[in-house]
């Protein structure tokens, strides 16, 4: 099941909490399953998660698989809770923000006292420090992969275990 798509260049994933929360869509193809329904699924802890990672620079495809994925309730901030990494991706990016809340440019939820991460790359998502990893801001990225600012295609699956 498809939870999240990106493409190069939109800056249609700065979105409200609201807007998080009930899912977006648009007509290049831009989604976001939405907070609410994807607390709901992954709660049971059937599924793991699938990136599919597309730099611009190089065109190849790269993954990363999560066989732990829980996303929390909105009363948790939509907490995070990942482990079990494989791919091919090269750094375990996604892992490091285990454990952190979801942040949007009106809900200041990650772990900087400094920055408001979100706000500054205009997109929502998990942060611990602005780092590492970004799939749904403007030029998001993946640490340490090829050619990874900015990547060219980002997708983010669900997948029965």
């Amino acid at each position: 099941m498809l939870i999240q798509q990106k493409f190069y260049g939109d800056l249609v994933f700065n979105r409200s909490w609201a807007e998080y929360k009930a899912g977006f869509n648009d007509l290049r193809g831009n989604y976001w399953l939405g907070n609410d329904l994807l607390s709901q699924l992954t709660m049971t802890g059937r599924y793991k998660l699938r990136f599919d990672l597309q730099p611009r620079s190089t065109r190849r495809w790269y993954y990363a698989e999560y066989s732990t994925f829980i996303i929390h309730p909105e009363p948790s901030y939509y907490r995070l809770q990942v482990s079990g990494y494989s791919g091919n991706v090269g750094y375990n990016a996604f892992g490091v923000h285990n454990g952190m809340n979801f942040s949007t440019f009106d809900r200041d939820n990650d772990h900087s006292s400094t920055r408001h991460c979100a706000t500054e790359f205009s997109g929502g998502s998990w942060f611990s420090d602005c780092g590492h990893w970004c799939a749904n801001c403007y030029n998001f990225w993946w640490n340490n992969l090829p050619g990874r600012h900015p990547l060219q295609t980002n997708r983010m699956w669900l997948q029965c275990k």
